[in-house]
Parts: structure tokens; C-alpha cells; sequence
């Protein structure tokens, strides 16, 4: 007989010990450190969660049960930052109202446009901002993003004085080219930033403020632009939002993420402690953000690796995205709005209907703000791209019916291209204007992401000056009519691409977009969908 109990001898305590036994071998053994990673993809840091308050309820979600992240900090944040963008609008705003009087040489002794001149001088924005996104990669790696952002708003300031006193083209067109440089940098540098503090539940409304302060900041430059009667005061009104942001940008953090790179791990708390509150346990964060940026360290990405199936499809829609933003005709417009209006004839004067435009961009950017994390983007691409399509059918169908019969169109349609026109920036702004910059945060994994996001923002910003410089050339060729039925049919050939081939990202994590394109999960990743099942 076995002088034990394994060996088969009676104990007093063995039906006790089978059922502890039974227990233990149906709880999950999961580690201490899985039961710590919270149910995100490791590549999103940017996490709103206080380590000692996380509940797991089954789903795919996070449930908080204790303070929640403070979100005033980061609003503060993003109202400053985004000045820049507010900035960025003065100078895509500028050309409207200055270019008609560049062409009439309203201030005897200053320089004259020809026709040819004013489409380059609005076009040149384009080529500094293809300078200015490079650059920008630069100085978020070597100065940081509030670095970045200081440094860029001198310039800003100098290219406006500079075509305040311009004596002639050359001048102009260098004012001109320095301030879309500074454009090029700041859509870079304020997404960016705005990406690496932001809170999941805000992550959309902030990150569409970015276009809205664009917005506000074109009707600014509209606004004053039907009020005074030089180009060079209403440059001189243009270089005060950039003064105010480089002065209120000394009052904000810099991005923990960038401060981690550096080695600077104490800063990198206290900047990320401020953002989401005093009350928050950041720890989780904190240690999320570290694993990040090791692991993109790890896995520097290359040019060879964008040709991965997982990361050319993503790249390919995020450029395919850029492409219809810009070919829908939105700078040409807004460049020339005020030109446009005066080729229609419209009884309304061409400075008042170009700032009902501005309005109308105002608040339909706002909307997109308010529904960009409830209707989904998809939903918002094909609505876009529906409206402005047939829009610009009806302003075409316009311009046709005034080459046919002037007097009649005119005195009968008058109304038509103010109509079609706020129809077409009401659909831009709420879909094809906020949707494809927020999207480019979202489709690429963490390892390629800077280097696609430039590769994608330095098309964007070539596109932008392509489609400017041939506006004019091509509208001579086609007439108007034509040029704006070209764009329609472009619209049409958006909203199929939109339909077929963009994913939907709303409510997806990091890890599930790049699942959707092809890329593997990671092990981390497995575990947490162990868990997730065993729950």
C-alpha cells in the first residue's frame, strides 16, 4: 500500500481538495502581465484609461468605473495649436479677394498682375508647402512639436510682411512661397501633436478642429478682404493670427511621446499628468507609450517595407483620397471665388457671395466635427462626393447656358452659381475637406506611419498645385462649363472608388484596420484576444 494520497489513501479532505482541484483547472491562467494590457492595439498609446479603474466587461471596449481623464487640458491645447491652422486659412484665403485687385491695380505705384501672374501668385502656396512638409519630418525628430510649431510661426509672420510691402512679382511670389511653407508645416506638425495627446473619446472632434480653424481662418481673410480696398493692409490683418500663435504656444507641453524619445521620462509624465487630469494614473499610458516607441524603434520602417501588401493598400487609398480631394476643384475654387462670381454676373457683389461661401464652409466643418465619430467616414466620403459631383454639374450647366445666352442666364440663373457654389462647400466641408486627414492617422500601422504620412502629405500638397496652376490654361481651352464638368465627372469617379474600395474606420481599433488589409497580428495581440474570449 502507497504511503500517500496521491497513491491512492484515503485523506478526510479529499472531496475538498477535488474540487478545489476542478476550479483551478477551469480558471484561465493568464499571466500578471496580460492581465494588464488593456484590450487596444499596442501601436495606440493614446489610451484613456486610470490603471486602478480599468473594468473588462467581454466586449472589445474599456469600461471605466472611476475618474475619468480630464479633457479641459486638452481642449486648451488644441484651441492654441490650432491657430496655426487658423493661420494656414488666412493665407489659402488670401488670393480670393486680393487677386481681383492685383489684376486692377487698384493702388496706383504697386505691382500689376497679369492674368497668368495672379494664377501663379495663387498656386505658389502649393510649392512652398511641398517644401515645407520635408522639412517639417525634420524638426518633429530633432526640435520636437512645439518646437517645430515656435520656429514655423516666425516665418509665417515674415512672408506676410513681405508681400505687405511688395514692390513687385518676385516679392509677392516669395511672400507667397514662404507662407505655404509654413502651411506644409503646420499640417503636419499640428495633427501630429494633436494625435500624441489626445483621448480616444475626443480623438475625432479634435482631430477635425484642424479643419475647422482652416475654415474660420479663410473667412477671416474673406471677411476683411470685402472691407478694405488694398492687398497689402489685408496681408498686414493676415499676419496677426500668427503672432498670437507663437506667443500662446509658449504656454502649452510638449508631447510626452516626443519627450520619451529623448530619454526624458520625468517631463514625459508631467506633461502627459497635465493633459489627462490630476487625478489620473497614468502609469498604464505612460508604459504603453514606452512599448510604442521601442518597438517602432525596432521595426524602423523603409521604403522596402511600404511595399508590403498589409502596407501598400492603405498607402495606395490614402493618396487615392488626397487625389479626389484636390481634383474635386476645392483650391481653384476658393482661390478664385471672387473671380468667379464676377464671370457670373451675379447681381450680389462677388466679396459679400464669397463670404456667405466662408460661412457656409464654417459651419458645415463644424457639423463634421460634431458627427465625424457617429455617421463613420465612409458614410461621410459618399455624401460628400454624391453632392459635390452634382453641384458642379449645375454650376457647369450655368456657365453653359450664359456662353448660349448671356442676358438671359444672367437675369434668370443669376442666383444658380451662389447656390451650386454654397452646395459644393457645404458637401466638401463636411465630407472630402476633414475626413481623408483624419483617416490618414488611422489606416497605416505604427512602424510606416511617419513615412507613409509624408509620402501621402507631399502628394496632397503636389496635387494641390497642379490642379491650381492648370485651372486657368484648361478654362481657357474648355471654357467654364467645361472645366467644372471635368471636375463633376471626377466626383462621379470618387464616389465609386468610396463605394468599392474604402474601409470603414469608425469604431475600429489600430489593430483591426491592419488586420483588414492583411497584416498579422502580433502575439501581444493574441493574448488579448484570449482573454477577450475566456472572459
Amino acid at each position: 500500500m502507497a504511503d500517500n494520497e496521491d497513491d491512492g489513501e484515503w485523506s478526510p479532505w479529499e472531496k475538498e481538495e477535488a474540487v478545489a482541484k476542478e476550479e483551478e483547472e477551469e480558471e484561465p491562467r493568464v499571466s500578471e502581465h496580460e492581465e494588464n494590457q488593456p484590450l487596444i492595439p499596442s501601436s495606440s498609446y493614446l489610451v484613456e484609461v486610470c490603471e486602478e479603474n480599468l473594468m473588462m466587461d467581454g466586449s472589445d471596449t474599456i469600461r471605466l468605473v472611476g475618474p475619468k481623464p480630464s479633457l479641459l487640458p486638452q481642449y486648451l491645447t488644441a484651441a492654441i495649436v490650432t491657430l496655426g491652422s487658423f493661420s494656414m486659412g488666412c493665407v489659402l484665403g488670401y488670393s480670393s479677394p486680393a487677386g481681383p485687385l492685383l489684376l486692377a491695380n487698384s493702388t496706383d505705384g504697386q505691382p500689376f498682375l497679369t492674368e497668368d501672374q495672379n494664377n501663379w501668385f495663387g498656386s505658389s502656396l502649393s510649392l512652398g508647402a511641398m517644401i515645407g512638409g520635408p522639412v517639417c519630418g525634420i524638426g518633429l525628430t530633432t526640435i520636437g512639436r512645439k518646437g517645430t510649431m515656435q520656429v514655423s510661426a516666425i516665418p509665417f509672420v515674415a512672408g506676410w510682411i513681405l508681400i505687405a510691402f511688395a514692390t513687385n512679382f518676385a516679392m509677392l511670389m516669395a511672400g507667397r512661397i514662404i507662407t505655404g511653407f509654413c502651411c506644409g508645416v503646420s499640417s503636419m506638425v499640428i495633427t501630429t501633436y494633436i494625435g500624441e495627446f489626445a483621448s480616444p473619446s475626443i480623438r475625432g472632434v479634435l482631430g477635425s478642429s484642424f479643419q475647422l480653424m482652416v475654415t474660420l481662418g479663410l473667412l477671416y481673410a474673406m471677411a476683411i478682404g470685402a472691407f478694405v480696398s488694398s492687398w497689402q493692409v489685408l496681408a498686414g490683418v493676415c499676419a496677426i493670427p500668427p503672432v498670437i500663435y507663437f506667443a500662446l504656444l509658449f504656454f502649452i507641453k510638449e508631447s510626452p511621446v516626443y519627450l520619451l524619445t529623448k530619454g526624458k521620462d520625468d517631463k514625459a509624465a508631467a506633461a502627459l499628468q497635465y493633459f489627462r487630469g490630476s487625478d489620473c494614473n497614468i502609469q498604464l499610458e505612460l508604459d504603453m507609450m514606452r512599448e510604442s516607441i521601442a518597438e517602432s524603434k525596432r521595426n524602423k520602417a523603409s521604403f522596402r517595407d511600404l511595399l508590403k501588401p498589409q502596407n501598400m493598400k492603405p498607402l495606395l487609398i490614402a493618396i487615392a483620397l488626397m487625389f479626389f480631394q484636390q481634383f474635386s476643384g476645392i483650391n481653384p475654387v476658393l482661390f478664385n471665388l471672387s473671380i468667379i462670381f464676377q464671370d457670373a454676373g451675379s447681381s450680389l457683389k462677388a466679396a459679400y457671395s464669397s463670404i456667405i461661401i466662408s460661412v457656409v464652409q464654417v459651419l458645415a466643418t463644424l457639423f463634421a466635427v460634431i458627427v465625424m465619430d457617429k455617421a463613420g467616414r465612409k458614410l461621410l466620403l459618399v455624401a460628400s462626393s454624391s453632392v459635390m459631383a452634382l453641384s458642379l454639374v449645375v454650376l457647369g450647366e450655368f456657365f453653359y447656358e450664359k456662353m448660349v445666352d448671356e442676358s438671359w442666364a444672367v437675369e434668370t440663373l443669376g442666383w444658380l452659381p451662389l447656390v451650386a457654389l454654397i452646395m459644393f462647400i457645404l458637401a466638401f466641408s463636411y465630407g472630402y475637406g476633414p475626413v481623408p486627414w483624419l483617416m490618414l492617422g488611422e489606416l497605416f500601422a505604427s512602424d510606416v506611419k511617419e513615412l507613409a504620412a509624408s509620402i501621402t502629405t507631399l502628394c496632397n500638397w503636389t496635387l494641390s498645385f497642379i490642379v491650381t496652376i492648370i485651372f486657368l490654361p484648361v478654362k481657357n481651352v474648355i471654357g467654364d462649363y467645361g472645366i467644372y464638368w471635368v471636375f463633376s465627372g471626377i466626383c462621379v469617379l470618387n464616389l465609386i472608388f468610396c463605394v468599392c474600395v474604402v474601409p470603414e474606420t469608425k469604431g475600429k481599433t489600430l489593430e483591426e484596420i491592419n488586420a483588414y488589409f492583411g497584416a498579422q497580428p502580433t502575439d501581444r495581440s493574441n493574448s488579448r484576444t484570449r482573454n477577450r474570449s475566456e472572459m
